[in-house]
């Protein structure tokens, strides 16, 4: 028989009904040694009757001891103590004043104890052998003093506090059991809020990056025009000047400094439109494009970074690489935004090799360097905004890096080389993308 829900781990219910039987244990015996020892009811009996109720202290004391230990003592033994408590009560009844003796009032203690603590059938076997005990004193003490009323009034009254006491704290039972759901509804809620909460705030937190990026790129755009406006116009008239020198009688040395000159003046032209394509607003067309155009472009802009010490090197690629479906502007800022990170971490005299691979249905764009790698404890925070290890990052590249590869249906990564060094890895599939994604701009670190 289940006596308690969990008699190993008691639940918070047990412990407290516990709690309160030691302090009613506690009050019986003392009121007990009071009654024995202040008082003349106990009369010649009084050694005996001290020597009962010292049992009952060291029950009471061996009680409290594993309350204190959040544990129930003889928890699995309810009937066992029921029974023990008969026979106590008994004698203590039976060498004080029999049938009328205040300890009688200790059966209706002990059932109040064993409703708080136990099931209502360990409450009725309880009752029962109080009753049993109680008859046994009216055939042993043969008291024809006490009416067959006041016998049975006296388990009558036991009997009507079993029921009582069990009908109680059954209701306290339902009561904390409700409490008890609630309160983990309310955790419950709680979590789902705190999650809700951690939620909203990731997205504030990326579109807050977001809209740092496309300020930051809506000045670049502004400068660039400003200077495309400038230094076009001057160009123009030299470009005008060249070529009407040109058609006129020359001998060779100047003719070949003026197609020096020509040159360099079509150069100037050529590095002024790719900021300008790269400045202006990008083209969310969704479409299929060819991934080897996406990783030149990216690489003819690096070029112009003031901090390119080292070699940028495009591997062999496949032949007849499938195409994809995506934004070809913003997979070149991708590809563009790791390649500028490459020649950071590789420094003076690296080499960064990036290319592309196929496996399955995908793309893998690949950029690699050779510098000192990314610090172990560094890495599980690389895609984190605003995250980075330069003086003059943003922390937002790669986060918004790996949202673009992530709204193109793909993935990117991290590998730490085997003899030191980086690999950034975008793998996109070639097929079977969603139509629609939001303008993302990428921002070197």
């Amino acid at each position: 028989m289940n006596y308690m829900e969990n008699k190993n781990t008691p639940n918070p219910w047990d412990l407290d009904a516990e709690a309160i039987v030691v302090k009613i244990r506690w009050f019986g015996v003392l009121i007990g040694y009071f009654l024995v020892n202040a008082t003349d009811l106990s009369g010649d009996r009084r050694g005996l009757l001290n020597a009962i109720l010292a049992i009952g202290v060291g029950y009471t004391l061996l009680d409290t001891y594993f309350s204190w230990k959040k544990k129930v003592f003889l928890a699995d033994y309810p009937l066992f103590i029921a029974a023990m408590e008969s026979l106590f009560i008994g004698l203590l009844c039976f060498y004080e004043e029999g049938l009328s003796s205040t300890f009688r009032y200790y059966y209706f203690l002990s059932i109040l104890c064993c409703a708080l603590r136990y099931s209502w059938i360990v409450t009725a076997l309880c009752f029962t052998f109080h009753c049993i005990s109680y008859t046994t004193l009216v055939f042993l003490l043969n008291d024809n003093s006490q009416s067959k009323l006041f016998i049975s009034l006296t388990m009558i009254v036991m009997g009507w506090l079993a029921w009582a006491s069990t009908s109680l704290t059954s209701l306290l039972r339902r009561t904390s059991s409700s409490l008890e759901v609630l309160n983990q509804e309310l955790l419950k809620n709680q979590s789902e809020l705190e999650a809700r909460i951690a939620e909203r705030s990731k997205q504030l937190q990326e579109a807050q990056a977001q809209v740092l990026q496309q300020e930051k790129m809506a000045a670049f755009g502004l400068l660039a025009a400003g200077i495309a406006h400038e230094v076009g116009n001057p160009l123009t008239s030299i470009s005008s000047m060249v070529q009407i020198l040109q058609k006129k009688e020359l001998d060779d040395y100047t003719r070949e400094k003026l197609d020096l000159m020509s040159g360099q003046l079509i150069r100037i032209r050529d590095t002024l439109r790719e900021v300008m394509d790269f400045s202006r607003p990008a083209n969310l067309e969704r479409k299929k494009i060819k991934p080897l155009p996406v990783i030149e472009e990216a690489m003819n802009i690096a070029k112009y970074y003031k901090r390119t010490r080292g070699k940028v090197i495009l591997i062999p690629v496949p032949q007849n690489l499938p195409t994809i479906n995506g934004i070809h502007d913003q997979l070149v800022q991708v590809i563009l935004n790791l390649i500028l990170n490459a020649i950071d971490a590789a420094g003076t005299g690296g080499i960064i090799e990036v290319g592309i691979a196929v496996e399955g249905d995908t793309i893998i764009f690949q950029v690699s360097d050779n510098g000192p790698g990314v610090a172990e404890t560094d890495v599980n925070k690389l895609f984190l905004p605003f995250f980075t290890t330069k003086k003059h990052g943003t922390g937002l590249g790669l986060f918004v890096s790996q949202k673009i590869i992530e709204e193109h249906q793909g993935m990117i990564r991290y590998y730490q080389k085997p003899h030191g060094g980086s690999l950034f890895s975008a793998t996109i599939p070639s097929t079977n993308f969603a139509l629609s994604i939001e303008p993302t701009k990428v921002p070197h670190d």
